[in-house]
């Protein structure tokens, strides 16, 4: 995959801030620990991105990201005890709004950090695979249009950790 080292370095920061935080918190308060954590690690990114949303060629409104990073993918931050599937639906659209080949949801609610990649499977990055790969994706139980992978750990191993 080509974006999995970046995406693998920002579930890092996540878990760093995680580990460092825990739970409880107001999501506001992960996301500028977020900007911390990724720009110690060399990340370029934008904050609260907000973007334009189209119907039909229409703009008929904008949304914030919480992080665009690397101008390659959408990160959405939340702070709640569970994920629920608006909120990867919510990650979903933001991906194929914004014509993204990838996104992260990371949940910093829940007593382990929670994250799940979400790949927009009709982005040109993601069309070939996708449709070479289909049934290795119905094999994984993946949802078209958009894939993702659900992870969580109570005993992470953060790759940004000198420890």
């Amino acid at each position: 995959m080509k974006h999995e080292d970046l995406t693998h370095k920002i579930i890092g920061c996540a878990m760093k801030v995680h580990s460092t935080l825990g739970n409880g918190f107001q999501e506001v308060i992960y996301q500028r620990a977020m900007a911390i954590e990724m720009q110690k690690q060399g990340l370029n990114f934008m904050r609260e991105m907000e973007m334009s949303i189209y119907y039909e060629g229409v703009d008929i409104g904008t949304r914030r990201v919480d992080f665009f990073v690397e101008d390659n993918i959408m990160v959405e931050l939340k702070a709640l005890i569970k994920l629920e599937e608006v909120h990867l639906a919510q990650a979903m659209n933001y991906c194929q709004a914004y014509n993204l080949p990838i996104g992260l949801l990371l949940n910093f609610g829940a007593k382990s950090l929670e994250f799940k990649r979400v790949y927009n499977l009709n982005h040109p990055e993601n069309k070939k695979s996708s449709e070479l790969g289909l049934n290795r994706l119905k094999n994984d139980k993946i949802t078209l249009p958009a894939q993702t992978e659900i992870l969580q750990s109570s005993n992470p191993k953060n790759p940004n950790s000198d420890k």
